[in-house]
């Protein structure tokens, strides 16, 4: 039997694309192995699925001074070791890396042992942990057409980001009952990512009177983040995480408001769900969501209010903005060329296993 081993983890925008191709890799005959850090999101995420999954130690790397990287540092070689020893004890045929930091030392354990690795690349541009990846890996697939210049040349392959076919199969009537909404007004889903974002949460709750004027909101707030004061109100619904329930909210939402994160971005472009993208700003990252949402912007795909710019105003203007020219947004994602990158991902993989 085939057998490939996955990775990646830090947030669900590294997990979810692997397990988009878990069904796939299954018909194909794979044996399916997972290595993610030991109390990551990953772990509850692949362990909900069935497939062994493999404890390695995980340090993050930064790219500024700070403490922590003297003992990261350890935390990065014991990583190191515990993939080597996963390595060897499951023998893949493939290394398959979605990214996180939890994915280097994996990835560098395949090539000490001569497994060969594909990375994948959601954001516009190489995250630092994939960058310590990419000289070890035999290809990489990327998802914008604009990543492959920042590659060594001749080593990618334009695939799009494998999207889970569970989120095809909403039904929006079922995503109004959870939410007891009424099927007069439409909705905004709000999404801020796995982990949830304090700027769209506090923005939200404070246009939550103006908002519910005209429509019903469905927040997906984060962990820990569900306000109990606004529990009782008619039109608002707070979700920490959803999972079973997504494909149905995904089915009701009329608009989408979301921060950019690649993984989410491309299930609003397969789902064709218009949408307003509130990336990150550059105060708090590396300024990749900036990147993907002007690059959706451009292509027609997006709405984009930059946080530096948001306010009670700005956010209703560009709702509003969404909503009234949606079948423009919908007509338009319709025409990409871009699909499930399910098909494409695999079949690199295919072409680089190890052939037994």
């Amino acid at each position: 039997m085939k057998k490939i081993l996955m990775t990646g983890g830090g947030t669900a925008g590294h997990v979810t694309p692997n397990i988009a191709m878990l069904s796939k890799l299954k018909k194909m005959g794979y044996e399916i192995h997972y290595a993610g850090t030991i109390d990551g999101i990953e772990k509850q995420l692949i362990e909900n699925e069935g497939i062994a999954y493999h404890a390695v130690s995980a340090g993050k790397l930064r790219r500024y001074i700070d403490l922590k990287n003297l003992t990261d540092v350890f935390k990065v070689m014991r990583g190191f070791t515990d993939s080597i020893g996963v390595i060897r004890k499951v023998k893949p045929d493939i290394v398959f890396s979605k990214g996180g930091f939890v994915s280097c030392p994996v990835v560098w354990a395949a090539w000490i042992n001569r497994i060969p690795a594909v990375v994948h690349e959601s954001d516009y541009t190489p995250g630092l942990a994939n960058k310590l990846s990419i000289p070890f890996a035999k290809r990489i697939c990327f998802t914008f057409p604009e990543t492959e210049k920042y590659l060594p040349q001749g080593k990618g392959t334009l695939t799009g980001i494998p999207v889970r076919e569970k989120l095809f199969t909403g039904n929006a009537a079922e995503g109004i009952k959870l939410c007891g909404f009424s099927d007069k007004k439409p909705v905004i889903m709000v999404i801020g990512g796995s982990q949830g974002s304090g700027v769209l949460n506090t923005i939200i709750r404070a246009s939550l009177k103006i908002l519910l004027n005209k429509y019903q909101v469905c927040h997906i707030c984060g962990k820990g983040n569900l306000d109990k004061e606004l529990s009782n109100i008619q039109g608002y619904k707070q979700f920490e995480y959803v999972n079973e329930e997504q494909p149905h909210i995904f089915a009701m939402a009329d608009v989408v408001v979301s921060r950019a994160g690649a993984t989410v971005i491309f299930e609003l472009l397969a789902l064709k769900k218009p949408n307003l993208l509130i990336p990150l700003s550059k105060k708090a990252s590396r300024g990749d969501q900036i990147l993907n949402a002007n690059s959706f912007k451009k292509q027609g795909y997006s709405e984009v209010l930059e946080e530096e710019n948001l306010n009670t105003r700005s956010l209703l203007d560009n709702i509003n903005d969404v909503y009234n020219n949606k079948e423009t947004y919908i007509r338009t994602m319709n025409s990409s060329s871009i699909g499930n990158g399910v098909e494409g991902v695999v079949k690199v993989i295919e072409q680089y296993r190890k052939k037994r």
